[in-house]
Protein backbone atom coordinates (compact mmCIF):
# COMPACT_ATOMS: atom_id res chain seq x y z
CA UNK A 1 0.00 0.00 0.00
CA UNK A 2 3.07 2.25 0.04
CA UNK A 3 2.30 3.32 -3.54
CA UNK A 4 -0.93 5.00 -2.46
CA UNK A 5 0.98 7.72 -0.60
CA UNK A 6 2.07 9.42 -3.81
CA UNK A 7 -1.47 10.17 -4.98
CA UNK A 8 -2.27 13.85 -5.42
CA UNK A 9 -4.08 15.44 -2.51
CA UNK A 10 -6.23 17.65 -4.71
CA UNK A 11 -7.96 14.59 -6.15
CA UNK A 12 -7.96 12.61 -2.96
CA UNK A 13 -11.69 12.56 -2.20
CA UNK A 14 -12.49 9.46 -4.21
CA UNK A 15 -9.19 7.69 -3.66
CA UNK A 16 -9.38 8.46 0.06
CA UNK A 17 -12.49 6.28 0.38
CA UNK A 18 -10.72 3.54 -1.54
CA UNK A 19 -7.70 3.69 0.73
CA UNK A 20 -9.84 3.56 3.86
CA UNK A 21 -11.77 0.52 2.65
CA UNK A 22 -8.62 -1.18 1.43
CA UNK A 23 -7.02 -0.59 4.80
CA UNK A 24 -9.93 -2.27 6.55
CA UNK A 25 -9.26 -5.34 4.43
CA UNK A 26 -5.54 -5.41 5.10
CA UNK A 27 -3.64 -7.77 7.40
CA UNK A 28 -0.93 -6.67 9.81
CA UNK A 29 1.70 -7.56 7.23
CA UNK A 30 0.05 -5.37 4.59
CA UNK A 31 -1.47 -8.13 2.38
CA UNK A 32 -4.93 -7.56 0.96
CA UNK A 33 -7.51 -9.99 2.26
CA UNK A 34 -9.89 -9.46 -0.62
CA UNK A 35 -9.30 -10.36 -4.24
CA UNK A 36 -7.73 -7.94 -6.71
CA UNK A 37 -10.78 -8.32 -8.89
CA UNK A 38 -13.02 -7.06 -6.09
CA UNK A 39 -10.63 -4.16 -5.64
CA UNK A 40 -11.13 -3.13 -9.26
CA UNK A 41 -14.90 -3.38 -8.88
CA UNK A 42 -14.85 -1.20 -5.78
CA UNK A 43 -12.77 1.48 -7.52
CA UNK A 44 -15.14 1.44 -10.44
CA UNK A 45 -18.04 2.04 -8.08
CA UNK A 46 -16.29 5.04 -6.57
CA UNK A 47 -15.79 6.47 -10.05
CA UNK A 48 -19.43 5.97 -10.97
CA UNK A 49 -20.74 9.25 -9.55
CA UNK A 50 -18.13 11.34 -11.32
CA UNK A 51 -18.61 9.47 -14.61
CA UNK A 52 -22.35 10.12 -14.47
CA UNK A 53 -21.78 13.88 -14.41
CA UNK A 54 -19.10 13.99 -17.10
CA UNK A 55 -21.10 12.02 -19.64
CA UNK A 56 -18.01 10.68 -21.39
CA UNK A 57 -16.48 7.22 -21.80
CA UNK A 58 -13.04 8.06 -23.17
CA UNK A 59 -10.64 9.54 -20.65
CA UNK A 60 -7.05 8.43 -21.08
CA UNK A 61 -6.40 10.51 -24.19
CA UNK A 62 -7.06 13.65 -22.14
CA UNK A 63 -4.80 12.66 -19.30
CA UNK A 64 -1.25 12.02 -20.50
CA UNK A 65 -0.46 15.61 -21.56
CA UNK A 66 -1.59 16.87 -18.16
CA UNK A 67 0.39 14.30 -16.22
CA UNK A 68 3.58 15.28 -18.01
CA UNK A 69 3.21 18.80 -16.64
CA UNK A 70 1.84 17.83 -13.24
CA UNK A 71 5.07 18.26 -11.29
CA UNK A 72 6.44 21.05 -13.45
CA UNK A 73 6.98 24.40 -11.82
CA UNK A 74 5.61 23.44 -8.42
CA UNK A 75 7.67 26.06 -6.61
CA UNK A 76 6.90 28.58 -9.33
CA UNK A 77 3.22 27.93 -8.70
CA UNK A 78 3.65 28.79 -5.04
CA UNK A 79 5.44 32.00 -5.99
CA UNK A 80 2.62 32.88 -8.39
CA UNK A 81 0.04 32.30 -5.65
CA UNK A 82 2.03 34.55 -3.33
CA UNK A 83 2.39 37.20 -6.05
CA UNK A 84 -1.33 37.36 -6.78
CA UNK A 85 -2.11 37.38 -3.06
CA UNK A 86 0.08 40.45 -2.60
CA UNK A 87 -1.12 42.20 -5.78
CA UNK A 88 -4.78 41.25 -5.17
CA UNK A 89 -5.04 39.60 -8.57
CA UNK A 90 -3.38 42.34 -10.63
CA UNK A 91 -0.59 41.54 -13.08
CA UNK A 92 1.47 44.65 -12.27
CA UNK A 93 1.63 46.86 -9.18
CA UNK A 94 3.98 49.63 -8.02
CA UNK A 95 6.97 48.44 -6.00
CA UNK A 96 5.66 50.55 -3.12
CA UNK A 97 2.60 48.28 -3.00
CA UNK A 98 4.85 45.29 -2.33
CA UNK A 99 6.84 47.18 0.32
CA UNK A 100 3.63 48.26 2.08
CA UNK A 101 2.28 44.70 2.05
CA UNK A 102 5.58 43.50 3.49
CA UNK A 103 5.48 46.03 6.32
CA UNK A 104 1.94 45.04 7.24
CA UNK A 105 3.27 41.58 8.10
CA UNK A 106 5.84 43.15 10.44
CA UNK A 107 8.89 42.68 8.21
CA UNK A 108 11.08 45.70 7.49
CA UNK A 109 13.06 46.33 4.33
CA UNK A 110 16.22 46.50 6.45
CA UNK A 111 15.72 42.99 7.82
CA UNK A 112 19.02 41.07 7.29
CA UNK A 113 17.04 38.04 6.11
CA UNK A 114 15.64 40.10 3.21
CA UNK A 115 18.97 41.63 2.21
CA UNK A 116 19.26 39.68 -1.07
CA UNK A 117 15.65 40.44 -2.03
CA UNK A 118 15.96 44.17 -1.30
CA UNK A 119 19.31 44.44 -3.11
CA UNK A 120 17.82 42.95 -6.28
CA UNK A 121 14.82 45.24 -5.99
CA UNK A 122 16.99 48.34 -5.58
CA UNK A 123 19.12 47.26 -8.55
CA UNK A 124 16.03 46.92 -10.75
CA UNK A 125 14.82 50.35 -9.67
CA UNK A 126 18.22 51.97 -10.28
CA UNK A 127 18.51 50.44 -13.76
CA UNK A 128 15.13 51.76 -14.87
CA UNK A 129 14.51 55.25 -16.23
CA UNK A 130 10.80 55.03 -15.40
CA UNK A 131 8.73 54.10 -12.39
CA UNK A 132 9.30 50.41 -11.77
CA UNK A 133 6.22 48.21 -11.70
CA UNK A 134 6.45 44.81 -10.07
CA UNK A 135 5.26 42.01 -12.32
CA UNK A 136 5.61 38.26 -11.95
CA UNK A 137 9.04 38.19 -13.59
CA UNK A 138 10.52 40.81 -11.26
CA UNK A 139 8.79 39.21 -8.27
CA UNK A 140 10.25 35.77 -9.05
CA UNK A 141 13.68 37.33 -9.55
CA UNK A 142 13.66 39.19 -6.23
CA UNK A 143 11.96 36.80 -3.81
CA UNK A 144 13.41 33.48 -4.95
CA UNK A 145 15.88 33.25 -2.07
CA UNK A 146 13.36 34.43 0.53
CA UNK A 147 10.27 32.55 -0.59
CA UNK A 148 9.99 30.46 2.60
CA UNK A 149 10.13 33.51 4.89
CA UNK A 150 7.65 35.46 2.74
CA UNK A 151 5.19 32.59 2.53
CA UNK A 152 5.35 32.27 6.30
CA UNK A 153 4.69 36.01 6.61
CA UNK A 154 1.77 36.23 4.18
CA UNK A 155 0.23 32.96 5.40
CA UNK A 156 0.13 34.68 8.80
CA UNK A 157 2.21 31.98 10.45
CA UNK A 158 4.28 34.39 12.54
CA UNK A 159 3.83 34.49 16.31
CA UNK A 160 1.50 37.50 15.91
CA UNK A 161 -0.50 36.73 12.75
CA UNK A 162 -2.67 39.88 12.66
CA UNK A 163 0.31 42.19 13.15
CA UNK A 164 -1.26 45.34 11.69
CA UNK A 165 -4.21 45.02 14.10
CA UNK A 166 -1.84 44.43 17.00
CA UNK A 167 0.35 47.48 16.31
CA UNK A 168 -2.74 49.67 15.96
CA UNK A 169 -3.52 48.84 19.58
CA UNK A 170 0.13 49.41 20.53
CA UNK A 171 -0.02 52.88 18.96
CA UNK A 172 -3.20 53.64 20.92
CA UNK A 173 -1.47 52.66 24.16
CA UNK A 174 1.53 54.79 23.19
CA UNK A 175 -0.69 57.84 22.60
CA UNK A 176 -2.52 57.27 25.89
CA UNK A 177 0.73 57.07 27.83
CA UNK A 178 2.20 60.10 26.01
CA UNK A 179 -0.41 62.31 27.68
CA UNK A 180 -0.06 60.59 31.06
CA UNK A 181 0.63 62.96 33.98
CA UNK A 182 0.69 66.31 32.11
CA UNK A 183 2.85 68.05 34.76
CA UNK A 184 5.81 65.98 33.55
CA UNK A 185 5.88 68.07 30.36
CA UNK A 186 8.86 70.03 31.68
CA UNK A 187 10.92 66.81 31.55
CA UNK A 188 11.46 66.63 27.78
CA UNK A 189 7.88 65.66 26.85
CA UNK A 190 8.89 65.00 23.24
CA UNK A 191 11.24 62.17 24.19
CA UNK A 192 9.08 59.07 24.27
CA UNK A 193 9.64 55.99 22.15
CA UNK A 194 8.55 52.35 22.02
CA UNK A 195 9.93 49.60 19.78
CA UNK A 196 9.00 45.94 19.67
CA UNK A 197 10.44 42.92 17.91
CA UNK A 198 8.80 39.49 17.90
CA UNK A 199 10.59 36.15 17.94
CA UNK A 200 9.83 35.91 14.19
CA UNK A 201 11.45 39.27 13.48
CA UNK A 202 8.24 41.29 13.10
CA UNK A 203 9.06 44.85 14.10
CA UNK A 204 7.26 48.08 14.91
CA UNK A 205 8.43 51.41 16.29
CA UNK A 206 6.59 54.55 17.36
CA UNK A 207 7.99 57.81 18.71
CA UNK A 208 11.63 58.71 19.35
CA UNK A 209 13.02 55.27 18.60
CA UNK A 210 16.19 56.30 16.76
CA UNK A 211 17.51 58.56 19.53
CA UNK A 212 20.55 56.95 21.24
CA UNK A 213 20.49 56.65 25.04
CA UNK A 214 22.61 54.86 27.63
CA UNK A 215 21.53 51.46 28.85
CA UNK A 216 22.51 52.26 32.44
CA UNK A 217 21.05 49.50 34.64
CA UNK A 218 19.37 47.84 31.65
CA UNK A 219 22.79 46.41 30.89
CA UNK A 220 22.73 44.33 34.09
CA UNK A 221 20.60 41.43 32.84
CA UNK A 222 22.58 41.40 29.60
CA UNK A 223 25.95 41.18 31.34
CA UNK A 224 24.58 38.52 33.69
CA UNK A 225 23.30 36.46 30.73
CA UNK A 226 26.69 36.71 29.03
CA UNK A 227 28.44 35.67 32.25
CA UNK A 228 26.21 32.59 32.61
CA UNK A 229 26.74 31.78 28.93
CA UNK A 230 30.52 32.07 29.26
CA UNK A 231 31.24 30.79 32.77
CA UNK A 232 28.18 28.76 33.76
CA UNK A 233 25.63 29.11 36.55
CA UNK A 234 27.71 27.50 39.29
CA UNK A 235 30.75 29.73 38.85
CA UNK A 236 28.78 32.97 38.49
CA UNK A 237 26.72 32.32 41.60
CA UNK A 238 29.80 31.56 43.61
CA UNK A 239 30.39 35.33 43.36
CA UNK A 240 26.82 36.68 43.50
CA UNK A 241 23.51 35.54 44.97
CA UNK A 242 20.06 35.24 43.41
CA UNK A 243 17.71 36.59 46.07
CA UNK A 244 15.88 39.95 46.13
CA UNK A 245 17.62 42.18 48.67
CA UNK A 246 14.72 44.32 49.88
CA UNK A 247 17.19 47.21 49.91
CA UNK A 248 18.02 50.14 47.66
CA UNK A 249 19.77 49.09 44.45
CA UNK A 250 22.91 51.07 45.36
CA UNK A 251 23.06 50.00 49.01
CA UNK A 252 26.52 49.25 50.38
CA UNK A 253 25.55 45.84 51.71
CA UNK A 254 26.31 42.14 51.11
CA UNK A 255 24.54 38.97 52.20
CA UNK A 256 25.65 36.62 54.97
CA UNK A 257 28.07 34.91 52.56
CA UNK A 258 29.74 38.25 51.71
CA UNK A 259 28.22 38.21 48.22
CA UNK A 260 25.95 40.77 46.52
CA UNK A 261 22.33 39.67 46.81
CA UNK A 262 21.71 39.42 43.04
CA UNK A 263 23.10 40.62 39.69
CA UNK A 264 20.47 43.37 39.35
CA UNK A 265 21.80 45.56 42.19
CA UNK A 266 24.90 47.68 41.66
CA UNK A 267 27.18 45.48 43.76
CA UNK A 268 26.13 42.37 41.87
CA UNK A 269 26.53 44.06 38.50
CA UNK A 270 30.03 45.24 39.38
CA UNK A 271 31.04 41.70 40.30
CA UNK A 272 29.49 40.24 37.14
CA UNK A 273 31.22 42.83 34.96
CA UNK A 274 34.60 41.49 36.05
CA UNK A 275 33.79 38.09 34.56
CA UNK A 276 32.97 39.03 30.97
CA UNK A 277 33.70 40.90 27.75
CA UNK A 278 30.26 42.13 26.82
CA UNK A 279 30.37 44.59 23.91
CA UNK A 280 30.53 41.99 21.14
CA UNK A 281 27.70 39.99 22.71
CA UNK A 282 25.46 43.06 22.88
CA UNK A 283 26.11 43.83 19.22
CA UNK A 284 25.18 40.25 18.31
CA UNK A 285 22.03 40.45 20.42
CA UNK A 286 21.03 43.62 18.55
CA UNK A 287 21.39 41.83 15.21
CA UNK A 288 23.60 44.52 13.73
CA UNK A 289 21.40 47.44 14.84
CA UNK A 290 22.94 50.48 16.54
CA UNK A 291 25.13 49.87 19.61
CA UNK A 292 27.55 52.60 20.70
CA UNK A 293 29.43 53.99 23.67
CA UNK A 294 29.01 57.37 25.37
CA UNK A 295 32.41 58.48 26.64
CA UNK A 296 30.89 61.68 28.05
CA UNK A 297 28.52 59.63 30.17
CA UNK A 298 31.37 57.40 31.26
CA UNK A 299 33.47 60.40 32.38
CA UNK A 300 30.47 61.84 34.20
CA UNK A 301 29.87 58.50 35.91
CA UNK A 302 33.48 58.46 37.09
CA UNK A 303 33.27 61.99 38.49
CA UNK A 304 29.98 61.49 40.35
CA UNK A 305 30.02 57.76 41.09
CA UNK A 306 31.39 57.98 44.62
CA UNK A 307 28.97 55.39 45.96
CA UNK A 308 29.86 52.91 43.23
CA UNK A 309 33.55 53.49 43.95
CA UNK A 310 32.81 52.80 47.59
CA UNK A 311 31.01 49.59 46.63
CA UNK A 312 33.98 48.68 44.46
CA UNK A 313 36.49 49.21 47.26
CA UNK A 314 34.26 47.23 49.59
CA UNK A 315 34.17 44.39 47.07
CA UNK A 316 37.93 44.62 46.60
CA UNK A 317 38.31 44.19 50.35
CA UNK A 318 36.20 41.04 50.00
CA UNK A 319 38.46 39.95 47.09
CA UNK A 320 35.88 40.61 44.36
CA UNK A 321 37.22 41.98 41.02
CA UNK A 322 35.61 45.03 39.39
CA UNK A 323 35.17 46.72 35.98
CA UNK A 324 33.19 49.78 34.82
CA UNK A 325 32.00 51.46 31.58
CA UNK A 326 29.12 49.05 30.85
CA UNK A 327 26.39 51.48 31.88
CA UNK A 328 27.64 53.93 29.23
CA UNK A 329 26.84 51.62 26.32
CA UNK A 330 24.38 53.35 23.99
CA UNK A 331 21.46 51.82 22.13
CA UNK A 332 18.22 52.99 20.53
CA UNK A 333 14.72 51.70 21.19
CA UNK A 334 14.95 49.78 17.92
CA UNK A 335 18.20 47.98 18.73
CA UNK A 336 17.13 47.49 22.35
CA UNK A 337 13.94 45.75 21.26
CA UNK A 338 15.98 43.23 19.25
CA UNK A 339 18.08 42.53 22.36
CA UNK A 340 14.90 41.94 24.35
CA UNK A 341 13.57 39.73 21.56
CA UNK A 342 16.78 37.68 21.69
CA UNK A 343 15.98 36.95 25.34
CA UNK A 344 12.36 36.18 24.40
CA UNK A 345 13.60 33.80 21.70
CA UNK A 346 15.74 31.68 24.00
CA UNK A 347 19.02 33.39 23.14
CA UNK A 348 18.67 33.33 19.34
CA UNK A 349 18.64 36.71 17.60
CA UNK A 350 15.35 36.77 15.65
CA UNK A 351 16.61 38.80 12.70
CA UNK A 352 19.90 36.97 12.12
CA UNK A 353 19.12 33.48 13.42
CA UNK A 354 22.42 33.42 15.33
CA UNK A 355 22.47 31.85 18.80
CA UNK A 356 24.03 34.46 21.07
CA UNK A 357 23.17 33.04 24.50
CA UNK A 358 22.55 29.57 25.87
CA UNK A 359 19.04 28.53 26.92
CA UNK A 360 20.28 28.21 30.51
CA UNK A 361 21.59 31.78 30.50
CA UNK A 362 18.28 33.13 29.19
CA UNK A 363 16.19 31.16 31.68
CA UNK A 364 18.25 32.36 34.65
CA UNK A 365 18.28 35.95 33.39
CA UNK A 366 14.51 36.15 32.90
CA UNK A 367 13.94 34.63 36.34
CA UNK A 368 16.05 37.32 38.01
CA UNK A 369 14.56 40.11 35.88
CA UNK A 370 11.12 38.99 37.05
CA UNK A 371 12.03 39.04 40.75
CA UNK A 372 14.66 41.80 40.98
CA UNK A 373 14.65 43.87 37.79
CA UNK A 374 12.70 47.02 38.70
CA UNK A 375 14.44 48.41 41.79
CA UNK A 376 11.97 48.85 44.68
CA UNK A 377 9.09 48.42 42.24
CA UNK A 378 10.03 44.79 41.42
CA UNK A 379 7.30 43.22 43.55
CA UNK A 380 4.58 45.45 42.12
CA UNK A 381 5.87 44.87 38.59
CA UNK A 382 5.73 41.10 39.08
CA UNK A 383 2.24 41.42 40.55
CA UNK A 384 0.63 43.84 38.07
CA UNK A 385 2.58 43.14 34.86
CA UNK A 386 3.87 39.62 35.48
CA UNK A 387 6.68 39.81 32.92
CA UNK A 388 10.50 39.96 33.15
CA UNK A 389 11.70 43.56 32.86
CA UNK A 390 14.68 45.78 33.70
CA UNK A 391 14.73 49.54 34.07
CA UNK A 392 17.52 52.12 34.00
CA UNK A 393 17.84 55.70 35.21
CA UNK A 394 18.21 56.83 31.60
CA UNK A 395 14.44 56.24 31.32
CA UNK A 396 14.69 52.89 29.56
CA UNK A 397 12.66 49.77 30.32
CA UNK A 398 13.58 46.49 28.66
CA UNK A 399 10.51 44.20 28.71
CA UNK A 400 10.42 40.54 27.65
CA UNK A 401 7.32 38.54 26.72
CA UNK A 402 8.83 35.02 26.66
CA UNK A 403 8.39 33.15 23.37
CA UNK A 404 6.53 36.15 21.86
CA UNK A 405 8.47 39.42 21.70
CA UNK A 406 10.80 41.94 23.29
CA UNK A 407 9.97 45.61 23.94
CA UNK A 408 12.16 48.62 24.67
CA UNK A 409 10.47 51.73 26.10
CA UNK A 410 12.32 54.98 26.66
CA UNK A 411 11.20 58.20 28.30
CA UNK A 412 13.51 60.21 30.63
CA UNK A 413 10.99 61.37 33.30
CA UNK A 414 11.42 59.05 36.31
CA UNK A 415 9.31 58.21 39.34
CA UNK A 416 10.60 58.27 42.92
CA UNK A 417 12.27 54.84 42.66
CA UNK A 418 14.04 55.56 39.36
CA UNK A 419 11.72 53.94 36.80
CA UNK A 420 10.39 55.64 33.66
CA UNK A 421 6.88 56.89 34.44
CA UNK A 422 5.64 56.44 30.90
CA UNK A 423 7.45 53.12 30.54
CA UNK A 424 5.76 51.64 33.62
CA UNK A 425 2.37 52.89 32.50
CA UNK A 426 2.90 51.44 29.02
CA UNK A 427 3.74 48.01 30.46
CA UNK A 428 0.62 48.08 32.61
CA UNK A 429 -1.59 49.10 29.70
CA UNK A 430 -0.03 46.44 27.49
CA UNK A 431 -0.88 43.67 29.95
CA UNK A 432 -4.36 45.05 30.59
CA UNK A 433 -5.08 44.86 26.83
CA UNK A 434 -3.36 41.55 25.98
CA UNK A 435 -3.09 38.33 27.95
CA UNK A 436 0.70 38.50 28.29
CA UNK A 437 0.78 38.29 32.11
CA UNK A 438 2.52 35.08 33.17
CA UNK A 439 -0.58 33.99 35.05
CA UNK A 440 -3.26 35.04 32.61
CA UNK A 441 -5.46 32.09 31.69
CA UNK A 442 -4.92 31.48 27.98
CA UNK A 443 -8.19 29.58 27.52
CA UNK A 444 -10.76 31.42 29.62
CA UNK A 445 -10.18 35.12 29.21
CA UNK A 446 -12.95 37.51 28.27
CA UNK A 447 -11.80 41.11 28.00
CA UNK A 448 -8.18 40.62 27.02
CA UNK A 449 -7.01 39.87 23.50
CA UNK A 450 -4.58 37.12 22.54
CA UNK A 451 -2.62 38.39 19.51
CA UNK A 452 -1.07 34.93 19.13
CA UNK A 453 -4.41 33.51 18.05
CA UNK A 454 -5.15 33.56 14.36
CA UNK A 455 -8.73 34.43 13.43
CA UNK A 456 -8.84 31.55 10.99
CA UNK A 457 -7.85 28.92 13.57
CA UNK A 458 -11.47 28.15 14.38
CA UNK A 459 -13.02 25.87 11.77
CA UNK A 460 -16.44 27.50 12.03
CA UNK A 461 -14.94 30.91 11.30
CA UNK A 462 -13.05 29.41 8.39
CA UNK A 463 -16.26 28.05 6.88
CA UNK A 464 -18.08 31.36 7.33
CA UNK A 465 -15.21 33.38 5.86
CA UNK A 466 -14.81 31.01 2.92
CA UNK A 467 -18.52 30.96 2.08
CA UNK A 468 -18.89 34.73 2.42
CA UNK A 469 -15.91 35.33 0.12
CA UNK A 470 -17.44 33.00 -2.48
CA UNK A 471 -20.88 34.63 -2.07
CA UNK A 472 -19.51 38.16 -2.48
CA UNK A 473 -17.09 37.28 -5.29
CA UNK A 474 -14.01 38.27 -3.26
CA UNK A 475 -11.20 36.50 -5.14
CA UNK A 476 -8.52 38.37 -3.16
CA UNK A 477 -9.80 36.89 0.09
CA UNK A 478 -9.92 33.44 -1.47
CA UNK A 479 -6.29 33.80 -2.55
CA UNK A 480 -5.31 34.61 1.03
CA UNK A 481 -7.23 31.59 2.29
CA UNK A 482 -5.58 29.31 -0.27
CA UNK A 483 -2.11 30.66 0.54
CA UNK A 484 -2.73 29.98 4.24
CA UNK A 485 -3.43 26.31 3.41
CA UNK A 486 -7.13 26.51 4.19
CA UNK A 487 -9.16 23.57 2.92
CA UNK A 488 -10.98 25.14 -0.03
CA UNK A 489 -13.49 22.26 -0.02
CA UNK A 490 -14.88 23.02 3.44
CA UNK A 491 -18.64 22.44 3.69
CA UNK A 492 -21.36 24.36 5.51
CA UNK A 493 -24.30 22.82 7.38
CA UNK A 494 -26.01 22.06 4.05
CA UNK A 495 -22.86 20.30 2.78
CA UNK A 496 -22.38 23.09 0.26
CA UNK A 497 -18.87 24.12 -0.75
CA UNK A 498 -17.54 27.49 -1.89
CA UNK A 499 -17.86 26.21 -5.46
CA UNK A 500 -21.59 25.60 -4.91
CA UNK A 501 -22.06 29.14 -3.62
CA UNK A 502 -20.02 30.81 -6.37
CA UNK A 503 -21.81 28.81 -9.07
CA UNK A 504 -25.22 29.76 -7.69
CA UNK A 505 -24.30 33.45 -7.37
CA UNK A 506 -22.80 33.65 -10.86
CA UNK A 507 -19.24 34.67 -9.94
CA UNK A 508 -17.20 33.39 -12.89
CA UNK A 509 -13.87 34.66 -11.53
CA UNK A 510 -14.40 32.81 -8.27
CA UNK A 511 -15.36 29.61 -10.08
CA UNK A 512 -12.26 29.84 -12.29
CA UNK A 513 -10.02 30.42 -9.27
CA UNK A 514 -11.47 27.48 -7.34
CA UNK A 515 -11.16 25.17 -10.33
CA UNK A 516 -8.03 26.32 -12.17
CA UNK A 517 -5.92 27.22 -9.13
CA UNK A 518 -7.33 25.32 -6.16
CA UNK A 519 -8.36 22.21 -8.11
CA UNK A 520 -11.40 21.61 -5.90
CA UNK A 521 -13.62 18.58 -6.41
CA UNK A 522 -16.55 19.54 -8.71
CA UNK A 523 -18.57 16.42 -7.84
CA UNK A 524 -19.32 17.19 -4.17
CA UNK A 525 -23.05 16.84 -3.46
CA UNK A 526 -24.96 19.05 -1.04
CA UNK A 527 -27.78 17.80 1.19
CA UNK A 528 -30.21 17.91 -1.76
CA UNK A 529 -27.91 15.88 -4.00
CA UNK A 530 -26.85 18.81 -6.18
CA UNK A 531 -23.32 19.42 -7.42
CA UNK A 532 -22.05 22.94 -8.35
CA UNK A 533 -22.95 22.39 -12.02
CA UNK A 534 -26.57 21.77 -11.03
CA UNK A 535 -26.69 25.13 -9.22
CA UNK A 536 -25.20 26.96 -12.19
CA UNK A 537 -27.76 25.38 -14.52
CA UNK A 538 -30.66 26.10 -12.16
CA UNK A 539 -29.82 29.81 -12.05
CA UNK A 540 -29.01 29.97 -15.78
CA UNK A 541 -25.37 31.05 -15.46
CA UNK A 542 -24.31 29.76 -18.88
CA UNK A 543 -20.69 30.93 -18.65
CA UNK A 544 -20.22 29.06 -15.39
CA UNK A 545 -21.94 25.98 -16.81
CA UNK A 546 -19.34 25.92 -19.61
CA UNK A 547 -16.43 26.38 -17.17
CA UNK A 548 -17.65 23.61 -14.89
CA UNK A 549 -18.35 21.18 -17.72
CA UNK A 550 -14.84 21.63 -19.09
CA UNK A 551 -13.34 21.34 -15.63
CA UNK A 552 -15.33 18.20 -14.80
CA UNK A 553 -13.91 16.47 -17.84
CA UNK A 554 -10.35 17.44 -16.94
CA UNK A 555 -10.80 16.63 -13.27
CA UNK A 556 -12.34 13.23 -13.89
CA UNK A 557 -9.78 12.32 -16.54
CA UNK A 558 -6.88 12.86 -14.18
CA UNK A 559 -8.72 11.09 -11.38
CA UNK A 560 -9.44 8.10 -13.62
CA UNK A 561 -5.76 7.82 -14.55
CA UNK A 562 -4.75 7.97 -10.89
CA UNK A 563 -7.10 5.13 -10.01
CA UNK A 564 -5.84 3.05 -12.93
CA UNK A 565 -2.31 3.63 -11.68
CA UNK A 566 -3.38 2.60 -8.17
CA UNK A 567 -4.83 -0.68 -9.47
CA UNK A 568 -1.62 -1.44 -11.36
CA UNK A 569 0.52 -0.77 -8.30
CA UNK A 570 -1.72 -2.87 -6.04
CA UNK A 571 -1.66 -5.77 -8.51
CA UNK A 572 2.11 -5.44 -8.76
Amino acid sequence: MQCLRILRVSHGTVVEHFVKDATKRTCNNGLLLGSRRNLKVQLAQYLNTAQHHTGTTSYVEHVLPKLSNEGKGLFSGVEDMLFYTITEGQERVPVSHFISALRRTGLLTGDPRLKDCMNKLRLSVSESFHDVMMDRELFHKCVGGNIVLLIQAFRKKFIIPEFDTFITKIDQIYDTVAAYIPHLAKFSPDLWGVSLCTVDGQRHSVGDTKQPFCLQSCVKPLEYAVAIHEAGTEKVHSYVGMEPSGLKFNKLYLDEEDKPHNPMVNAGAIVISSLIKIMEFIKNMAGGDFVGFSNATFQSEKETGDRNFAIGYYLKEKKKMISFQLCSIEVTCESGSVMAATLAHGGICPITGVRVLSAEAVRNTLSLMHSCGMYDFSGQMAFHVGLPAKSGVSGAILLVVPNVMGVMCWSPPLDKVGNSVRGIHFCQELVSSFNFHNYDNLRHFVKKQDPRRQDGDDRNKSVVNLMFAAYSGDVSALRRFALSSMDMELKDYDSRTALHVAAAEGHVDVVRFLTDTCKVNPFVKDRWGNIPLDDAMQFAHSAIVKVLQDYQLTHFSLLFCEVQFTIIMVEG
